[in-house]
């Protein structure tokens, strides 16, 4: 066949796509038995993304998401858990996690901070918050100031982790860093109303930290079946003289789902500062059992006057249902002001089988699109811990949810290339018509490096795969002719490699005769 022939036969092809298909899943790891993982996008540099999971697994990528390497991790005073993974205005990435120190020492007595300046594949000894003799520092998050890039960490202080003890309590603690992390203020106790040290409803927990538009330090946390919100308009320095509610939490924080070993509900808030049509928002999201506990849903609170009221919940999963949605996190993607959030669900299934969905929210919470991004499900266990959290993280429309899986015995970490442009509905289809091959669109599109282009085979076929510019000419072979077995493919296209120049191109594959074409654009 002629390349102009071939060229345009490519361009009335078809492209078959599934609505599973649409945001290629990628596993992240699965040595050390991971969960309770935590995601980060570089901003400076977004193909650098850096993930971590319990209990010292730290990852990077180099393109977008599409691949992932694990590095080792050590520090003075051990790794213990709760990883959290931020990024500062210079595009080095912090990892927080609590402490194990060897003797003499006491088990989770700070909160550490360990600095990549070359996108996580190397880390300092780190530095440290918190520390207070025997107390347990615990359930910590960090945010940036993109202004001054001054870092924020709020965390739950125990005076002893578990006791039911009245003389016990919990607060919220609060600790700057001014120097990049190299070092920390001392802690600053936040919450007016106090909580018990057992780790369940009526302990102060799930701080978490915002940023505002003009360096307003937002925190919302959860306490005896209630979501609580303080602020400072000082950097830190100064905070209200009495905390705010934002909504009872029925239920609690801390409840029970079929084939979970411990689950929560604790609150995440974020701020827009996009410059958008919602800039300032405040919001809050969260999960309870107000509706029943066979039917965990996923909530939303929003400000718009700096915290001072909040809207009534609004449910963020669509499902019309008793089912459970529950692990809820929330990104909002400052270059938008789009709402991204990821949770498990159980919509579809009337056992333990569990999806991973996503919400997204493009009028600020007035109303939600839900779809699915796990390709398939799994069947979670109470004898495999998985956590406290999943993760989400959004920058200039690069959608990077986090999650842990169970198959067998094996517990492992996945993200997606979600696509932003194709948002599945709930109420598509879960089966559909068999063909030869299904396609997915290329990640990152446009691209400066590298993206990745994901294909499906549904039996053994004859596979090749090629990229052309403009005008036809074929610039490189990815495969050339080769029989392929039934299975998903990720082909990586790295722009260095294939020694091309910026411009459009397309990705043509030809599957047993039938074709597909994706269009791609390389910038600098």
């Amino acid at each position: 066949m002629h390349l102009q022939a071939f060229l345009a036969l490519c361009l009335t092809a078809l492209c078959l796509q599934t609505a599973q298909a649409q945001h290629p899943n990628v596993l992240v790891g699965d040595d050390n038995a991971p969960n309770e993982p935590s995601i980060c996008i570089n901003p400076k540099n977004p193909q650098q993304v850096v993930a971590g999971a319990n209990i010292d697994n730290v990852y990077y990528s180099s393109d977008g998401g599409a691949s992932w390497t694990q590095t080792p991790v050590n520090c003075p005073w051990g790794v213990w858990g709760d990883p959290v993974i931020g990024t500062d205005t210079t595009g080095a990435f912090l990892f927080l996690h609590l402490s194990n120190p060897p003797n003499p020492g006491n088990w989770i007595d700070r909160i550490i901070a360990q600095k990549s300046t070359d996108g996580g594949q190397t880390w300092s000894s780190g530095s440290f918050m918190g520390l207070n003799g025997s107390k347990a520092q615990d359930k910590h998050w960090i945010a940036t100031d993109w202004k001054t890039n001054a870092l924020y960490v709020t965390w739950t202080q125990f005076d002893q982790y578990g006791s039911n003890a009245t003389t016990d309590s919990s607060v919220i603690l609060f600790s700057k860093s001014t120097n990049g992390g190299a070092s920390w203020s001392a802690a600053k106790r936040l919450n007016k109303l106090a909580g018990d040290c057992i780790d369940s409803d009526f302990t102060a927990e799930g701080a978490v930290p915002a940023v505002g538009p003009n360096g307003q330090v937002y925190v919302a946390w959860s306490n005896r079946n209630k979501i609580w919100f303080d602020r400072s308009l000082d950097g830190g320095d100064t905070w209200l003289s009495e905390d705010i509610l934002v909504s009872d939490q029925p239920g609690g924080w801390d409840y029970s789902i079929p084939g979970i070993s411990r689950a929560n509900g604790l609150p995440i808030v974020s701020c827009d500062t996009s410059g958008g049509t919602h800039h300032g928002t405040l919001y809050i999201n969260w999960s309870d059992q107000r509706n029943g506990a066979n039917n965990t849903d996923v909530w939303l609170a929003k400000s718009t006057d700096g915290g001072n009221s909040w809207s009534a919940p609004i449910r963020v999963n669509d499902d019309s249902g008793a089912r459970h949605q529950f692990f809820t996190w929330m990104s909002v993607d400052q270059k938008t002001g789009w709402l991204w959030f990821v949770f498990y669900d159980r919509r579809n299934y009337t056992g333990n089988q569990t999806d991973v969905y996503m919400a997204v929210s493009k009028d600020g919470g007035a109303s939600f699109k839900n779809f699915k991004v796990s390709e398939s499900p799994f069947t979670p266990s109470s004898s495999f811990f998985f956590g406290d959290y999943t993760n989400v993280v959004a920058h200039n429309n690069m959608v990077r949810p986090i999650w842990t899986r169970l198959e067998g015995n094996n517990l492992s970490v996945w993200t997606a290339l979600v696509n932003p442009d194709v948002l599945v509905s709930a109420s598509e289809p879960t089966t559909h018509t068999e063909s030869i091959f299904s396609t997915e669109n290329p990640y990152p599109n446009p691209f400066s490096e590298a993206l990745g282009f994901s294909f499906k085979l549904q039996r053994r076929a004859l596979v090749s795969l090629s990229l052309l510019d403009l005008q036809g000419k074929v610039c490189a072979r990815l495969i050339d002719r080769e029989w392929r077995g039934m299975g998903k493919y990720l082909e990586k296209i790295e722009a260095d490699r294939l020694g091309i120049l910026p411009g459009t191109y397309f990705i043509l594959l030809e599957v047993d005769g039938k074709i597909a074409r994706r269009k791609v654009v390389l910038i600098d």
